[in-house]
């Protein structure tokens, strides 16, 4: 699946308003149906990457937390989450093309930004699949190399430091400095 966009993600759950929202973080792992929206965050970057290029894009965190002493067999509708968003978005402007991003973590698992890697239909089950967010390198992504030095070295390659020699600075008795003479 493609980066999931705002938009996207939004008329998912309106085409599937009357399904349960269910979420899995790992292969045979779900997050508890007791789960809740307790925010959501939008993030502007700007960033110049290691090729020297500026980069920039939002993104859209919706940030789920699972209580721990609290157990319930249905997760929200998707119609929940939208009342949610509604709410929101009556006191900030989400950006539609913003990358969304899951925030998720349990006393098992810790807290990270994840993304969407499917969306299925299970029955009248919603279930959104996430991956963990990764590193990459853009300047590589776009088929060049991470940049280069003044010297023509890539910047991502490890520099090796030069050896410098020990020069031994006390030589003989001429202004050595002793403990208890007072020089110091």
């Amino acid at each position: 699946m493609e980066r999931l966009t705002w938009q996207s993600f939004k008329e998912q759950l309106k085409l599937h308003a009357g399904f349960a929202l269910h979420f899995r973080y790992a292969a045979d792992q779900w997050i508890d149906a007791s789960y809740h929206i307790t925010e959501i965050k939008q993030a502007s970057i700007t960033s110049v990457d290691c090729g020297g290029v500026m980069n920039a894009w939002t993104e859209v965190i919706v940030q789920l937390w699972e209580p721990a002493n609290e157990q319930t067999a249905d997760p929200m509708k998707a119609s929940k989450a939208l009342s949610i968003i509604d709410l929101v978005e009556t006191k900030l402007a989400i950006n539609p093309n913003g990358i969304v991003k899951i925030e998720f973590g349990n006393t098992a698992f810790d807290t990270r930004h994840m993304l969407p890697s499917a969306i299925t239909i299970d029955d009248k089950n919603l279930v959104i699949d996430l991956q963990p967010d990764t590193v990459q390198c853009k300047a590589i992504e776009r088929g060049g190399s991470c940049g280069t030095t003044a010297d023509g070295d890539e910047c991502c390659t490890p520099v090796a430091k030069p050896k410098l020699p020990l020069i031994n600075l006390a030589t003989g008795n001429v202004n050595s400095c002793t403990p208890g003479s007072g020089c110091c």
